[in-house]
Protein backbone atom coordinates (compact mmCIF):
# COMPACT_ATOMS: atom_id res chain seq x y z
CA UNK A 1 0.00 0.00 0.00
CA UNK A 2 1.43 3.61 -0.69
CA UNK A 3 0.28 7.02 -0.72
CA UNK A 4 -1.58 8.11 -3.82
CA UNK A 5 0.50 11.03 -6.07
CA UNK A 6 -2.39 13.30 -5.96
CA UNK A 7 -3.95 14.79 -2.36
CA UNK A 8 -4.05 11.65 -0.02
CA UNK A 9 -3.13 12.09 3.47
CA UNK A 10 -1.42 9.80 5.88
CA UNK A 11 -4.74 9.31 7.52
CA UNK A 12 -6.30 8.57 4.44
CA UNK A 13 -3.76 6.01 3.66
CA UNK A 14 -3.55 4.85 7.28
CA UNK A 15 -7.28 4.17 8.02
CA UNK A 16 -8.77 1.02 6.14
CA UNK A 17 -12.59 0.59 6.58
CA UNK A 18 -13.82 -0.46 10.07
CA UNK A 19 -15.28 -3.28 8.57
CA UNK A 20 -12.29 -4.11 6.33
CA UNK A 21 -10.43 -4.74 9.96
CA UNK A 22 -9.95 -6.67 11.97
CA UNK A 23 -9.99 -9.82 9.67
CA UNK A 24 -9.22 -13.00 11.42
CA UNK A 25 -8.76 -16.59 8.78
CA UNK A 26 -7.37 -18.53 11.56
CA UNK A 27 -7.01 -18.66 15.50
CA UNK A 28 -4.92 -16.16 17.03
CA UNK A 29 -2.03 -17.31 17.53
CA UNK A 30 -2.03 -19.61 15.12
CA UNK A 31 0.15 -22.66 13.90
CA UNK A 32 2.61 -20.52 11.88
CA UNK A 33 3.12 -17.70 14.69
CA UNK A 34 3.22 -20.94 17.16
CA UNK A 35 6.45 -22.23 15.19
CA UNK A 36 8.11 -19.16 14.87
CA UNK A 37 7.77 -18.45 18.48
CA UNK A 38 9.05 -21.99 19.01
CA UNK A 39 12.01 -20.96 17.20
CA UNK A 40 12.82 -17.52 18.64
CA UNK A 41 12.71 -19.27 22.00
CA UNK A 42 15.35 -22.00 21.31
CA UNK A 43 17.56 -18.74 21.10
CA UNK A 44 16.29 -16.54 23.42
CA UNK A 45 15.80 -18.49 26.14
CA UNK A 46 11.88 -17.34 26.41
CA UNK A 47 13.32 -14.01 27.58
CA UNK A 48 10.90 -11.99 26.19
CA UNK A 49 7.85 -9.83 28.14
CA UNK A 50 5.06 -11.16 29.62
CA UNK A 51 2.97 -9.82 27.07
CA UNK A 52 4.72 -11.80 24.32
CA UNK A 53 4.46 -15.17 26.31
CA UNK A 54 0.83 -14.78 27.13
CA UNK A 55 -0.62 -14.28 23.05
CA UNK A 56 3.02 -15.22 20.97
CA UNK A 57 2.23 -14.02 17.73
CA UNK A 58 4.32 -13.65 14.84
CA UNK A 59 4.26 -10.57 12.65
CA UNK A 60 4.82 -10.39 8.85
CA UNK A 61 3.94 -7.20 7.99
CA UNK A 62 1.81 -4.29 8.74
CA UNK A 63 0.30 -0.92 6.97
CA UNK A 64 -0.79 2.06 8.76
CA UNK A 65 -2.66 0.89 11.34
CA UNK A 66 -2.66 -2.39 10.96
CA UNK A 67 -0.58 -5.71 11.84
CA UNK A 68 -0.58 -9.22 9.66
CA UNK A 69 0.52 -12.08 11.55
CA UNK A 70 2.17 -14.82 9.46
CA UNK A 71 -0.89 -16.97 9.77
CA UNK A 72 -2.66 -14.04 7.70
CA UNK A 73 -4.67 -12.44 10.48
CA UNK A 74 -4.91 -8.66 10.02
CA UNK A 75 -5.37 -7.11 13.30
CA UNK A 76 -5.94 -3.45 14.32
CA UNK A 77 -2.95 -2.08 16.14
CA UNK A 78 -3.73 -0.65 19.53
CA UNK A 79 0.42 -0.89 20.17
CA UNK A 80 2.17 1.47 18.16
CA UNK A 81 5.18 -1.24 19.39
CA UNK A 82 4.83 0.52 22.25
CA UNK A 83 4.39 3.71 21.22
CA UNK A 84 6.73 4.02 18.60
CA UNK A 85 4.94 3.59 14.98
CA UNK A 86 2.88 6.99 15.90
CA UNK A 87 2.32 7.73 11.91
CA UNK A 88 1.71 4.11 11.32
CA UNK A 89 3.85 1.11 10.04
CA UNK A 90 5.54 1.48 6.71
CA UNK A 91 4.45 4.65 5.83
CA UNK A 92 6.10 5.39 2.69
CA UNK A 93 7.50 8.79 2.64
CA UNK A 94 9.63 8.01 6.09
CA UNK A 95 10.36 4.45 4.39
CA UNK A 96 11.69 6.55 0.63
CA UNK A 97 13.70 9.05 2.79
CA UNK A 98 15.78 6.56 4.98
CA UNK A 99 16.20 4.14 2.04
CA UNK A 100 17.63 7.30 0.24
CA UNK A 101 20.13 8.15 2.81
CA UNK A 102 21.35 4.23 3.22
CA UNK A 103 21.73 4.44 -0.31
CA UNK A 104 24.41 7.09 0.03
CA UNK A 105 26.13 7.01 3.19
CA UNK A 106 25.90 5.03 6.46
CA UNK A 107 27.77 6.45 9.25
CA UNK A 108 30.74 9.15 9.64
CA UNK A 109 30.03 9.18 13.61
CA UNK A 110 30.05 12.96 14.87
CA UNK A 111 30.64 15.07 11.62
CA UNK A 112 28.13 17.01 9.93
CA UNK A 113 25.91 15.36 6.83
CA UNK A 114 22.70 17.43 4.98
CA UNK A 115 20.88 14.69 6.76
CA UNK A 116 21.78 15.63 10.37
CA UNK A 117 21.64 19.01 9.91
CA UNK A 118 18.04 18.99 8.09
CA UNK A 119 17.01 17.26 11.44
CA UNK A 120 18.63 19.21 13.77
CA UNK A 121 16.58 22.07 12.21
CA UNK A 122 13.80 20.33 12.34
CA UNK A 123 14.17 19.52 16.21
CA UNK A 124 14.34 23.34 16.43
CA UNK A 125 11.23 24.11 14.63
CA UNK A 126 8.78 22.41 16.73
CA UNK A 127 10.98 21.84 20.32
CA UNK A 128 9.45 24.52 22.82
CA UNK A 129 11.43 27.68 23.99
CA UNK A 130 15.03 27.94 23.61
CA UNK A 131 14.88 23.80 23.64
CA UNK A 132 17.38 24.32 20.62
CA UNK A 133 20.34 22.56 21.13
CA UNK A 134 20.80 18.28 20.22
CA UNK A 135 23.17 15.46 20.41
CA UNK A 136 21.15 12.47 18.88
CA UNK A 137 21.48 8.32 20.47
CA UNK A 138 19.63 5.06 19.37
CA UNK A 139 17.76 4.24 22.83
CA UNK A 140 15.98 6.23 25.34
CA UNK A 141 18.73 4.68 28.05
CA UNK A 142 20.93 6.59 26.06
CA UNK A 143 19.09 9.73 25.84
CA UNK A 144 18.01 9.26 29.62
CA UNK A 145 21.77 8.83 30.96
CA UNK A 146 23.02 11.63 28.17
CA UNK A 147 19.81 14.21 30.31
CA UNK A 148 21.73 13.08 33.71
CA UNK A 149 25.42 13.58 32.41
CA UNK A 150 24.10 17.39 31.37
CA UNK A 151 22.47 17.61 34.80
CA UNK A 152 25.56 17.33 36.72
CA UNK A 153 27.54 19.21 34.05
CA UNK A 154 25.23 21.98 34.64
CA UNK A 155 25.60 21.74 38.67
CA UNK A 156 28.61 19.79 39.69
CA UNK A 157 26.20 18.21 41.83
CA UNK A 158 25.26 14.03 41.13
CA UNK A 159 22.04 13.63 43.08
CA UNK A 160 18.56 12.72 41.37
CA UNK A 161 15.09 12.29 42.38
CA UNK A 162 12.53 10.44 40.40
CA UNK A 163 8.78 9.59 40.65
CA UNK A 164 6.94 5.98 42.01
CA UNK A 165 5.91 4.14 38.80
CA UNK A 166 8.21 6.16 36.38
CA UNK A 167 10.32 4.13 33.81
CA UNK A 168 13.30 6.18 32.42
CA UNK A 169 15.82 2.61 31.32
CA UNK A 170 17.66 -0.43 31.99
CA UNK A 171 21.08 0.77 32.24
CA UNK A 172 23.07 1.79 35.69
CA UNK A 173 21.60 5.74 35.48
CA UNK A 174 18.65 5.01 34.30
CA UNK A 175 17.33 2.33 36.03
CA UNK A 176 18.35 4.08 39.39
CA UNK A 177 15.75 6.39 38.74
CA UNK A 178 13.14 4.36 37.41
CA UNK A 179 10.56 2.81 39.77
CA UNK A 180 11.74 -0.78 41.26
CA UNK A 181 12.19 -3.84 39.41
CA UNK A 182 14.18 -6.75 41.19
CA UNK A 183 16.28 -7.02 37.80
CA UNK A 184 17.50 -3.58 38.46
CA UNK A 185 19.96 -4.25 41.76
CA UNK A 186 20.70 -1.79 44.29
CA UNK A 187 20.58 2.01 43.23
CA UNK A 188 23.28 4.22 42.39
CA UNK A 189 23.98 6.28 45.73
CA UNK A 190 22.48 9.69 46.00
CA UNK A 191 19.24 8.68 44.05
CA UNK A 192 15.80 8.72 45.29
CA UNK A 193 12.43 7.66 44.73
CA UNK A 194 9.14 10.03 45.76
CA UNK A 195 5.61 9.41 45.82
CA UNK A 196 3.88 10.54 42.63
CA UNK A 197 0.78 12.80 41.84
CA UNK A 198 -1.56 9.80 40.72
CA UNK A 199 -4.78 10.87 42.31
CA UNK A 200 -6.53 8.23 41.62
CA UNK A 201 -3.77 5.68 43.85
CA UNK A 202 -2.69 8.95 46.37
CA UNK A 203 0.06 7.74 48.58
CA UNK A 204 -1.03 10.14 51.20
CA UNK A 205 -4.68 9.38 51.12
CA UNK A 206 -5.93 12.48 50.25
CA UNK A 207 -8.48 13.73 47.53
CA UNK A 208 -8.00 16.74 45.02
CA UNK A 209 -8.64 19.10 45.14
CA UNK A 210 -8.90 19.93 48.68
CA UNK A 211 -5.15 18.23 49.41
CA UNK A 212 -3.53 21.22 48.23
CA UNK A 213 -1.08 18.82 45.74
CA UNK A 214 0.69 17.49 49.09
CA UNK A 215 2.76 15.41 46.49
CA UNK A 216 4.60 18.44 45.10
CA UNK A 217 4.62 19.74 48.41
CA UNK A 218 6.56 16.49 49.80
CA UNK A 219 9.24 16.59 47.01
CA UNK A 220 10.17 19.74 47.67
CA UNK A 221 10.50 18.53 51.39
CA UNK A 222 12.01 14.92 50.63
CA UNK A 223 15.00 16.92 48.48
CA UNK A 224 15.85 19.05 51.84
CA UNK A 225 15.95 15.53 54.06
CA UNK A 226 18.23 13.18 51.43
CA UNK A 227 20.24 15.96 49.20
CA UNK A 228 20.63 19.17 50.82
CA UNK A 229 22.72 20.81 48.26
CA UNK A 230 23.10 17.97 46.44
CA UNK A 231 20.83 17.96 44.16
CA UNK A 232 21.88 17.78 40.26
CA UNK A 233 18.31 17.11 39.08
CA UNK A 234 14.22 15.59 39.09
CA UNK A 235 13.54 13.09 36.18
CA UNK A 236 9.99 12.86 35.80
CA UNK A 237 7.32 11.25 32.68
CA UNK A 238 4.87 14.16 32.30
CA UNK A 239 2.40 11.55 31.50
CA UNK A 240 3.49 7.88 32.69
CA UNK A 241 3.66 5.15 30.11
CA UNK A 242 4.86 2.29 31.83
CA UNK A 243 2.52 3.14 34.67
CA UNK A 244 -0.90 3.52 31.95
CA UNK A 245 -1.10 6.93 30.92
CA UNK A 246 -1.05 8.90 34.03
CA UNK A 247 -2.23 12.41 34.08
CA UNK A 248 -1.66 14.60 36.91
CA UNK A 249 -3.58 17.09 38.62
CA UNK A 250 -3.51 20.93 36.82
CA UNK A 251 -0.10 22.73 38.21
CA UNK A 252 1.39 19.57 40.09
CA UNK A 253 4.26 18.95 37.27
CA UNK A 254 5.35 22.88 37.55
CA UNK A 255 5.18 22.74 41.48
CA UNK A 256 7.62 19.81 41.32
CA UNK A 257 9.62 21.36 38.90
CA UNK A 258 9.61 25.07 40.94
CA UNK A 259 10.51 22.78 44.00
CA UNK A 260 13.24 21.45 42.11
CA UNK A 261 14.95 24.69 40.63
CA UNK A 262 14.62 26.41 43.89
CA UNK A 263 17.22 23.99 45.56
CA UNK A 264 19.71 24.79 42.61
CA UNK A 265 18.78 21.35 40.17
CA UNK A 266 17.83 20.56 36.90
CA UNK A 267 14.23 19.91 35.58
CA UNK A 268 14.29 16.73 33.12
CA UNK A 269 11.16 16.06 31.37
CA UNK A 270 11.20 12.54 29.74
CA UNK A 271 9.35 12.96 26.68
CA UNK A 272 10.90 9.82 25.21
CA UNK A 273 6.92 8.37 25.29
CA UNK A 274 4.95 11.41 25.27
CA UNK A 275 7.03 13.56 22.54
CA UNK A 276 6.00 13.89 18.24
CA UNK A 277 2.25 13.99 19.03
CA UNK A 278 1.55 11.29 21.07
CA UNK A 279 -0.59 13.56 23.74
CA UNK A 280 -2.30 15.42 21.88
CA UNK A 281 0.54 18.20 21.80
CA UNK A 282 4.16 18.14 20.47
CA UNK A 283 5.52 17.68 23.74
CA UNK A 284 3.33 16.71 26.86
CA UNK A 285 5.64 19.78 28.80
CA UNK A 286 3.46 22.42 26.98
CA UNK A 287 0.33 21.26 28.17
CA UNK A 288 2.05 21.65 31.63
CA UNK A 289 3.08 24.62 31.16
CA UNK A 290 6.86 24.11 31.88
CA UNK A 291 9.58 24.47 30.25
CA UNK A 292 12.31 21.71 31.00
CA UNK A 293 16.02 22.21 31.15
CA UNK A 294 16.26 19.15 29.57
CA UNK A 295 14.39 16.47 27.54
CA UNK A 296 14.64 13.51 26.45
CA UNK A 297 13.09 12.44 23.27
CA UNK A 298 12.33 9.51 21.47
CA UNK A 299 10.39 6.54 20.04
CA UNK A 300 8.03 8.46 17.89
CA UNK A 301 10.82 10.60 16.36
CA UNK A 302 11.73 8.29 14.11
CA UNK A 303 8.90 5.80 13.68
CA UNK A 304 10.09 2.85 13.75
CA UNK A 305 13.53 3.95 13.28
CA UNK A 306 16.08 3.69 16.11
CA UNK A 307 16.32 7.21 17.16
CA UNK A 308 16.56 9.13 19.97
CA UNK A 309 17.85 12.85 21.53
CA UNK A 310 18.16 14.93 24.32
CA UNK A 311 16.92 19.11 23.71
CA UNK A 312 18.89 21.61 26.00
CA UNK A 313 18.46 24.80 26.50
CA UNK A 314 20.43 27.37 24.76
CA UNK A 315 22.10 28.77 28.16
CA UNK A 316 23.73 25.37 28.89
CA UNK A 317 25.75 24.87 26.45
CA UNK A 318 29.01 24.71 27.93
CA UNK A 319 27.57 21.88 30.39
CA UNK A 320 26.18 19.81 27.19
CA UNK A 321 29.83 19.96 25.43
CA UNK A 322 31.23 19.32 28.87
CA UNK A 323 28.51 16.05 29.18
CA UNK A 324 30.86 14.54 26.41
CA UNK A 325 27.35 13.39 24.34
CA UNK A 326 29.20 11.73 21.47
CA UNK A 327 27.80 8.36 20.92
CA UNK A 328 28.51 5.41 17.81
CA UNK A 329 25.16 5.35 15.94
CA UNK A 330 23.64 8.78 17.35
CA UNK A 331 22.84 11.06 14.53
CA UNK A 332 23.49 8.68 11.61
CA UNK A 333 22.07 9.52 8.22
CA UNK A 334 19.41 7.22 8.09
CA UNK A 335 18.65 8.08 11.56
CA UNK A 336 17.99 12.01 10.85
CA UNK A 337 16.47 11.40 7.16
CA UNK A 338 13.49 9.42 9.47
CA UNK A 339 13.64 12.50 12.19
CA UNK A 340 13.40 15.06 9.39
CA UNK A 341 10.83 13.30 7.47
CA UNK A 342 8.27 12.48 10.46
CA UNK A 343 8.40 16.27 11.52
CA UNK A 344 8.00 17.17 7.83
CA UNK A 345 4.69 14.98 7.80
CA UNK A 346 3.36 15.63 10.75
CA UNK A 347 3.40 19.83 10.30
CA UNK A 348 2.57 19.61 6.91
CA UNK A 349 -0.79 17.61 7.55
CA UNK A 350 -1.36 19.34 11.07
CA UNK A 351 -1.25 15.50 12.53
CA UNK A 352 -0.62 16.56 16.28
CA UNK A 353 -4.05 18.42 16.25
CA UNK A 354 -5.75 15.05 15.05
CA UNK A 355 -3.94 13.41 17.90
CA UNK A 356 -5.56 15.34 20.24
CA UNK A 357 -8.93 15.37 18.62
CA UNK A 358 -9.04 11.67 18.61
CA UNK A 359 -7.72 11.66 21.90
CA UNK A 360 -11.22 13.20 23.28
CA UNK A 361 -12.95 11.39 21.20
CA UNK A 362 -11.38 8.19 22.43
CA UNK A 363 -11.76 9.42 26.35
CA UNK A 364 -15.24 10.08 25.89
CA UNK A 365 -15.82 6.47 24.60
CA UNK A 366 -13.84 4.99 27.51
CA UNK A 367 -15.78 7.14 30.11
CA UNK A 368 -19.08 4.92 28.97
CA UNK A 369 -17.30 1.96 29.21
CA UNK A 370 -16.61 2.90 33.28
CA UNK A 371 -20.05 3.35 33.20
CA UNK A 372 -21.21 -0.36 31.97
CA UNK A 373 -18.73 -2.45 33.85
CA UNK A 374 -17.98 -2.65 37.52
CA UNK A 375 -14.05 -3.61 37.29
CA UNK A 376 -13.19 -0.79 35.42
CA UNK A 377 -12.14 1.43 37.85
CA UNK A 378 -10.49 4.24 36.38
CA UNK A 379 -10.29 5.62 32.34
CA UNK A 380 -7.29 8.11 31.90
CA UNK A 381 -4.67 9.54 29.78
CA UNK A 382 -3.83 12.38 26.63
CA UNK A 383 -4.45 12.45 22.92
CA UNK A 384 -3.49 8.93 21.93
CA UNK A 385 -1.33 7.50 25.17
CA UNK A 386 -4.46 6.22 27.41
CA UNK A 387 -5.16 3.36 29.57
CA UNK A 388 -7.66 1.74 31.53
CA UNK A 389 -7.53 0.22 35.13
CA UNK A 390 -9.16 -2.59 36.10
CA UNK A 391 -10.08 -3.51 39.94
CA UNK A 392 -11.55 -6.52 41.82
CA UNK A 393 -13.59 -3.61 43.82
CA UNK A 394 -13.71 0.22 43.12
CA UNK A 395 -14.14 0.81 46.67
CA UNK A 396 -10.36 -1.10 47.71
CA UNK A 397 -9.43 -0.38 44.25
CA UNK A 398 -7.53 -3.56 44.39
CA UNK A 399 -5.89 -4.13 41.53
CA UNK A 400 -7.44 -7.05 39.32
CA UNK A 401 -4.08 -8.39 37.31
CA UNK A 402 -6.23 -12.03 36.28
CA UNK A 403 -8.84 -10.12 34.33
CA UNK A 404 -6.63 -7.45 32.97
CA UNK A 405 -4.46 -10.98 31.29
CA UNK A 406 -7.54 -12.18 30.42
CA UNK A 407 -8.80 -9.20 28.35
CA UNK A 408 -5.45 -9.03 26.83
CA UNK A 409 -5.77 -13.13 25.16
CA UNK A 410 -9.69 -12.06 24.47
CA UNK A 411 -9.11 -8.91 22.44
CA UNK A 412 -5.66 -10.40 20.71
CA UNK A 413 -8.42 -13.45 19.66
CA UNK A 414 -10.68 -11.00 18.26
CA UNK A 415 -8.34 -8.78 16.31
CA UNK A 416 -6.13 -6.31 18.62
CA UNK A 417 -3.16 -6.43 18.51
CA UNK A 418 -1.59 -4.33 21.52
CA UNK A 419 1.28 -4.19 24.48
CA UNK A 420 -0.27 -4.72 27.87
CA UNK A 421 -0.89 -7.43 30.57
CA UNK A 422 -2.18 -7.48 34.42
CA UNK A 423 -4.88 -4.88 35.60
CA UNK A 424 -3.44 -1.35 33.16
CA UNK A 425 -4.67 -1.89 30.12
CA UNK A 426 -2.89 0.50 27.86
CA UNK A 427 -4.20 1.65 24.90
CA UNK A 428 -1.35 3.56 22.24
CA UNK A 429 -2.50 3.19 19.01
CA UNK A 430 -0.79 4.97 16.02
CA UNK A 431 -1.34 8.85 16.41
CA UNK A 432 -3.16 8.88 12.85
CA UNK A 433 -5.94 6.19 13.78
CA UNK A 434 -9.28 7.59 12.88
CA UNK A 435 -12.13 8.25 15.31
CA UNK A 436 -13.79 5.09 13.89
CA UNK A 437 -10.93 2.47 13.73
CA UNK A 438 -10.70 4.37 17.86
CA UNK A 439 -14.36 2.88 18.38
CA UNK A 440 -13.60 -0.05 16.85
CA UNK A 441 -10.84 -1.09 18.63
CA UNK A 442 -12.11 0.10 21.83
CA UNK A 443 -15.47 -1.95 20.87
CA UNK A 444 -13.27 -5.05 21.33
CA UNK A 445 -11.28 -3.68 24.46
CA UNK A 446 -14.95 -3.53 25.93
CA UNK A 447 -16.50 -7.19 24.74
CA UNK A 448 -13.16 -8.53 26.69
CA UNK A 449 -13.64 -6.80 29.35
CA UNK A 450 -17.52 -8.09 29.37
CA UNK A 451 -15.77 -11.73 28.94
CA UNK A 452 -13.55 -11.41 31.78
CA UNK A 453 -16.67 -10.18 34.10
CA UNK A 454 -18.68 -13.36 32.78
CA UNK A 455 -15.76 -15.14 33.43
CA UNK A 456 -14.74 -14.09 37.13
CA UNK A 457 -18.76 -13.79 38.50
CA UNK A 458 -19.04 -10.39 37.97
CA UNK A 459 -21.94 -10.64 35.24
CA UNK A 460 -24.48 -12.93 34.15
Amino acid sequence: MTLAPAATTTLDWANPSPDAVPRMVTESPGPRSRDWNARMDRHTGHSVTKMVKLHPVAYESGSGVTLTDVDGNTYLDFSSGIVITNLGHAHPRIAEAIGRAATRLDNVHDFATPWKVEALEALASVTPGDLNLFTFFSSGTEAIEGAMRVARAITGRSGFVSFHNDYHGRTGGAASVTSSRSSNGARDPGTYLLPSGHCYRCSFGLTAPGCGLRCATFAGESIDQNLPGQLAGAVMELVTNGNGATVYQPGYVSRVADAVRARGGVFIADEVATGFGRTGAWFASTDEGVLPDVMALGKGMGNGFPVTAIAVREEHAAALEASFPSTSYGGNPMACAAVAEVIKVMQEEQLVEHAREVGEHALAVMRGIAERHPIVGEVRGRGTLLAIELVKDRATREPFGEAGNLVYQEAFRNGLAWATAGHILRITPPIVISKELMTRGLGIVEEAIAHAERTFGYAS
